[in-house]
Formats: C-alpha cells, structure tokens, sequence
C-alpha cells in the first residue's frame, strides 16, 4: 500500500509503498544495533548476543507497520476505531500469532549467528514497535532500554520516512543528518540516550520532519481527499471486511488501497439502485478530482488556543444566507516535541559532556527553541458561494 495515503493524490511521484520504508527502518535498527551495543552490554550484563539484539531491533523496524489497513492511519480512523483498536494492536497480534513461528525460528542476523540456544521472542519485537506496554509483560531490562529507538522523535521509523517521503514529493529538506544521530546514540544508565555535540542534527531533523507535516502529511488537498472518502469509506469497507480484523484477519489481510481501488471500480457497472453501484460512483468522483469539499479558510495556530466549539461559533456567526451550507472543521495536529519534556514519557535524553550526565536543562533549551505552532486549523465547506462568508466568521470566531 502507499506510504502516503491520500497525499499520493497530491504528489503523483509519491509512487514507494510502505514495504520500501519499512526495508528502510530496518536497515537504521542494523545501524542503531551496531552502534549501541558495547554501551548496551556495560549497562546489563544479561544482554543477549549482538546478532540476536540486532535482530529484534530489525524485525521491530520491518514489522512496525505491519497491521496497517488500506490508507493507513486513516484507516485506523474511519474503520478500526469502532472496536477500540490500531494498527499497533494488529499490528503486535500478526506478531506474537501469525508471524511467531518464522521469527522464533531465527538462528542468526545478516551480520552473524545467534549464541548457541538463542531464539527471538516474538513478545520482545511486539513490544519495542509499539509504544503503549503491553499488559501483563514486563519486558528485560536491556530491551526497556532500546524503545526509544523505535518510539521517540528520532526513531528508525520517522528518520526514514522524512528524508524517503521528501525526497519521492520532490521537496528539498534542510540536511537531514541520520548518520550524525546514530554515531552519537548510545546507552547510558538505563535508556537510550543523545550525546550533546548532536543536538543541532536533532534540532534540524526536527523541524525538518514538522515541515512535512505541514506541506505533505496535512496538505490542504489531501485532507480533501480525506473529508470526500469520509463519507463512504467505512461502508466500502464494510462490503469487504465482515467485521474486527482480530476476528477475521484472513479477509483483513487480503485488503490494501488496491483491493480497494479495484473493488469499487468494478462496483461502478453493479445494477443502478443497489449500495455498490452508489459506493463505485461515489469513488468514481473521488479518483477523478471531482471533491465534495472546497477550502474555506486556514491557519496554523500555537498550542493552547481555544479550538473547541469552532463549528458552532462559526456557524452562529455565519449570515444567514450562508447558513445553509455544510461545514467541516478540520484541526490536524503537527507535534514534535512535548511542551513540558520534563514530564512526559518518550522524549529524548541529552547527555552533556561537560557535566558527564544528562542534563534536563538542555532538554528543556532544545524545546524551547523548536518552532511552537502545532495546529493547522482548517475549515471546508461544500458550497463554493459560501466560502468568504465562512471565512469571515471563522476569522472571528477565532479572534473572540
């Protein structure tokens, strides 16, 4: 499937798939792997040999998208939510079920052999991919160490797919300097941690990746697409999927964007009057650009500002000739770091040279210093005729 979802309307040379970013991720897990283990082994000396290490980062890399659904996280939106579930959670089940059997019988990593006896746990690499534990396991202390390797704003996930993505959309990035932040990654203590001559590559990654979410990930077309394929795609997917994908995964895993594609293509010939002869057309006017939604007004604003009731204190400020016309408030969120990294769970460690230990001031200096707006607040609206009068109201609801 598209790694891009919807935006690869957008950027018609967006072609690479998710199974390419993921080949990618698991070739930064080797590196990261390399790199951490003789700091890894000083930490705990329970570490298991450096090929099996190596090998449950690289699975974790490989397999960390693997229960995604046909266009992605929308798909966790409009679908997967109903049964208060992700594709992490797929995404682990394929794991420690469907997959256990080929990961535990493993016996090396490209660059050497398991110790005699080693196998990897299919719980280590279900884990380590995801971000929430999992419950009623705890994890070993070595393995706790290295999740921020794979959750985290520097990860084998988004340190791939940052430079992959711009590079397929034809965008030019700032450097973006991945082999900087493995050289100076190492384990001190017990976590992952950045050495401090790296801060600034982390600093220009940073801003670097909120750049894409801003111009690609949340592209005011592709967030068009989005609103046009809201209106049907859970009842596409319904005539596809008989139910939770925990429950019938064999037909889940027949899904992706092109069996999609394919289906309601083939609905558009299905006798007039019937649900997939409506659904096909439908899509039909959606592949041909002929989207339901028109911008009507857009923003990015800083973390804190009053979103909430938006639709309402628009549509009470609209005149009422405009009144008629229907609405969408779009609020997409662009983070990249937490505003307090004192507290809360996943952000980097910063080790100071000087001081020989890591420092929580130079943390908080990096925050500080990261762009704040978080929010691109839109609003659409399927009336082209009523597209000032919302934007009117929508400046003034906001400035109240």
């Amino acid at each position: 499937m598209h790694q891009l979802q919807s935006a690869w309307w957008v950027f018609p040379s967006a072609e690479h798939s998710r199974f390419v970013h993921l080949l990618g991720a698991m070739h930064l897990a080797s590196l990261f792997a390399r790199r951490i283990d003789q700091s890894l082994r000083s930490a705990f000396d329970d570490t298991p040999s450096p090929a099996l290490v190596e090998e449950t980062l690289r699975l974790a890399g490989l397999l960390h998208d693997a229960g995604h659904g046909p266009f992605g996280h929308f798909f966790d939106h409009e679908v997967l939510a109903q049964w208060h579930i992700d594709h992490e959670v797929i995404g682990r089940h394929l794991v420690t079920h469907q997959l256990a059997e080929h990961i535990t019988g493993l016996r090396s990593s490209p660059n050497g052999a398991f110790a005699s006896g080693e196998s990897v746990d299919p719980m280590w690499v279900a884990w380590i991919m995801a971000d929430a534990d999992v419950e009623g396991y705890t994890p070993p202390r070595w393995l706790r160490a290295l999740k921020p390797i794979l959750c985290g704003p520097a990860t084998v996930d988004n340190l791939d797919y940052v430079p992959r993505d711009a590079y397929m959309c034809g965008i030019s990035l700032g450097p973006v300097e991945v082999q900087r932040l493995i050289h100076y990654t190492f384990v001190s203590g017990d976590t992952i941690v950045l050495h401090g001559h790296a801060t600034a590559a982390l600093e220009m990654f940073l801003a670097s990746r909120l750049y894409m979410y801003l111009n690609v990930y949340h592209h005011r077309t592709g967030r068009r697409f989005d609103l046009s394929m809201r209106e049907v795609f859970a009842e596409t997917v319904a005539e596809l999927l008989p139910g939770n994908p925990l429950e019938h995964m064999g037909a889940f895993l027949q899904l992706n964007d092109w069996a999609v594609l394919d289906a309601v293509q083939r609905w558009q010939t299905d006798p007039p009057g019937t649900t997939r002869r409506r659904l096909g057309e439908a899509w039909a006017r959606i592949t041909s650009r002929q989207l339901t939604w028109h911008l009507a007004y857009e923003t990015i604003v800083h973390h804190g500002m009053h979103t909430s009731n938006l639709h309402e204190r628009i549509t009470s400020s609209l005149p009422a000739n405009a009144r008629g016309a229907r609405l969408e408030v779009d609020v997409a969120t662009a983070r990249i770091a937490p505003h307090n990294p004192m507290t809360e769970h996943g952000f980097v460690h910063i080790y100071d040279p000087l001081e020989g230990t890591i420092e929580e001031k130079r943390i908080a200096e990096l925050v500080a210093r990261l762009p704040q707006h978080n929010q691109v607040v839109r609003v659409f609206t399927d009336d082209p005729d009523a597209i000032r009068a919302i934007h009117d109201a929508t400046e003034q609801a906001l400035s109240a």
